[in-house]
């Protein structure tokens, strides 16, 4: 598919039995863009990420991640991603260093800068000294953590996050919104989901509001903003769900 843009979503609907929980989603982000994804709960958020990451499949319609068809091609889809998910899920009877070691191998990163890099972002979220505890004794955050780590061993292009803030101290989620910052500024994508409006409204570029699986609107934060008279990004918001109601 040819197009300037890495992530591209054209009529994507999703059904759950008779409930439509995607409703014709028609999207593109950008190279270097931290695009904002934003919808109150049941909106359709997670089913998007979980169609762009290769979990589920639409209905109808199509998902491509850098031109490529998440449908047809996963695994390729796959190597180019870096996705944190709101629930922290890992294996939690591992380590984090078995555990990353792991993820590594199976991006089939060599040892040597395997290493280097699971020592790097163990120093960088601060957790270097719990390396060969077992998560099973771990936080919320500090899953989360290695979460995080686990989205950026192999350097992907695009990162795609879901709530990624979640159980997180205030010093390492003032670390991640910098490291969310440099990622798009070396040319690389973030898809961001989230309910945190302050965090959405310092990061992201653009951002798409979902309502009941349908987008309803979207443009840069003051697009937004200026719909609720150049208020904050909160009020646009809140306008534009009310008028659809």
């Amino acid at each position: 598919m040819e197009t300037d843009s890495v992530i591209v979503l054209r009529n994507l609907t999703r059904d759950y039995g008779t409930a439509r929980a995607l409703d014709n989603i028609n999207l593109e982000v950008g190279r270097g863009e931290i695009f904002g994804y934003l919808g109150a709960n049941g909106a359709g958020k997670t089913t998007t990420i979980r169609i762009l990451t290769g979990l589920l499949r639409p209905t109808f319609g199509d998902a491509f991640v850098c031109g490529r068809n998440i449908a047809l091609e996963p695994m390729e889809v796959k190597a180019r991603i870096g996705y944190v998910p709101e629930s922290g899920a890992i294996f939690e009877k591992l380590s984090p260093n078995e555990y990353l070691t792991i993820i590594g191998q199976l991006y089939k990163l060599p040892a040597s800068p395997l290493r280097d890099r699971i020592d790097y972002w163990l120093r960088f979220f601060r957790v270097s000294e719990r390396a060969d505890q077992r998560m099973e004794v771990f936080s919320k955050g500090t899953r989360q953590k290695i979460c995080w780590i686990a989205a950026l061993l192999h350097e992907p292009e695009i990162l795609i996050l879901d709530e990624p803030l979640n159980g997180l101290d205030v010093e390492t989620i003032a670390a991640v919104k910098e490291l969310m910052k440099s990622f798009a500024a070396s040319g690389r994508t973030i898809f961001y989901s989230s309910h945190l409006i302050d965090v959405v409204e310092k990061v992201c570029t653009r951002i798409a509001i979902l309502q009941n699986g349908r987008l309803i609107g979207g443009g840069t934060i003051d697009e937004v903003r200026m719909i609720a008279g150049g208020a904050s990004l909160e009020e646009g918001l809140l306008r534009m769900w009310q008028e659809q109601r």
